[in-house]
């Protein structure tokens, strides 16, 4: 390798990883609150499916930002949104600490989701456009390390701060993670529009929308991620609740092994300069419907809690297997609408798990978690299958 390509290699390196810290904030963000639902009822007074709507807003508000973003990401360049947007998240953040009240929390969530939303999306949308695609994946595989240390991070960090400190510290430290990662992507600004130039689109919703639509990738990519979102994270969402029936252990000890589904998130991210050339995407789509079949059966009928940390990695390595897969062709879908594109599979993969959840909850009711869980399995492999297969037949993306 030479100087120039060195040099290359170490300015996209920096401008990679300072995106990666922004997708932490932004994954933390949105999983900051799930263990903090019993300190949040007990200091605003309100019961535990009220302060659920914490979690509610922000994922609704998150999911409908995103056909704003894509758009905007388009017209005013990707880079600077996703900025924007974090230094908005940093103010977003702080009300929530600071919040007064309970609907005062409510309405800073709502906002919080709403900014975050512009977040990874658009980050993907830019890496599909400074990073050839035969490089893409392991990239978007080193990008995604921050997005899975936040989601888990803040599972951990809103349960050890109810406990021990206060539910705010949380979103303090969001607000600094946020300024942090806000002022190093502005200081970075010009070295992104020198590795990635913006040409700027039309920024035009319908018009975009229709672009990206009449690509039959596009179709079937979009397809696939909302079947992988309500397949598997329906049943997922039970899954503690599935090992502590099962196996008896606490509920904060089931939550505990569940968020050890990011580590095979981080195994992939590690392993993936190996495993994306050895395997190709068919192949990683293959083996991650594999992995996950194995990880969820074995959960769903092993009987004793220590199997439950190899069910669980097993589980995220092969959704991480899948899903990354699925990210880069996002990425390569409709390449003169990347921002919409991107942020189009964010909102189909959004919507599934919504789906998801709520079709799960009533299976769970009349079937058990066990078998819910074991349909799941089933049914993420038959998709991820069929995705191999037309993927082969594709052939390589242009």
């Amino acid at each position: 390798m030479n100087d120039d390509s060195a040099a290359a290699t170490t300015q996209e390196r920096r401008l990679i990883v300072t995106l990666s810290l922004a997708a932490f904030g932004s994954a933390m963000s949105m999983r900051v609150a799930d263990a903090q639902l019993p300190a949040l009822a007990a200091t605003f007074g309100v019961g535990l499916a009220g302060a659920a709507q914490v979690i509610t807003v922000f994922s609704v508000a998150y999911g409908l930002l995103q056909l704003a973003y894509g758009p905007f990401g388009d017209r005013h360049g990707k880079w600077r949104v996703v900025t924007l947007a974090v230094l908005a998240s940093a103010a977003t953040a702080f009300a929530c600490a600071v919040a007064s009240d309970f609907t005062v929390l409510l309405v800073a969530r709502a906002a919080a989701g709403a900014t975050c939303a512009g977040i990874i999306p658009l980050s993907m949308a830019w890496i599909g456009d400074a990073v050839a695609y035969e490089r893409r994946q392991p990239v978007l595989a080193r990008f995604l390390t921050g997005q899975i240390a936040g989601m888990a991070s803040g599972q951990w960090l809103g349960g050890v701060a109810s406990d021990y400190f206060n539910w705010r510290v949380p979103f303090a430290l969001l607000t600094a993670c946020f300024l942090l990662s806000g002022v190093l992507l502005w200081r970075m600004h010009e070295l992104a529009t020198v590795v990635a130039p913006h040409v700027a689109r039309s920024g035009r919703l319908l018009r975009e929308a229709r672009y990206v639509l009449r690509e039959p990738w596009a179709r079937v990519v979009l397809c696939v991620v909302f079947l992988e979102g309500a397949i598997l994270y329906g049943p997922f969402a039970f899954l503690a609740t599935h090992f502590h029936l099962q196996t008896g252990v606490s509920l904060a000890a089931a939550g505990a092994l569940v968020t050890l589904f990011a580590l095979g998130g981080l195994l992939f991210a590690l392993a993936s300069r190996r495993l994306v050339p050895r395997l190709g995407e068919s192949g990683l789509a293959r083996g991650g419907g594999a992995l996950i079949l194995f990880g969820l059966l074995f959960a769903a009928w092993s009987p004793w809690w220590w199997t439950a940390p190899l069910a669980c990695v097993a589980a995220g390595l092969g959704f991480y297997m899948f899903h990354n897969t699925l990210q880069t062709n996002a990425t390569q879908m409709a390449p003169q609408a990347r921002g919409l594109a991107v942020s189009l599979f964010a909102a189909g993969f959004f919507l599934g798990q919504t789906s998801g959840v709520a079709v799960a909850a009533l299976a769970v009711e009349r079937f058990g978690t066990q078998r819910v869980l074991a349909a799941g399995a089933a049914g993420v492999l038959v998709v991820a299958f069929a995705f191999a297969r037309l993927r082969t037949r594709r052939g390589t993306a242009g």
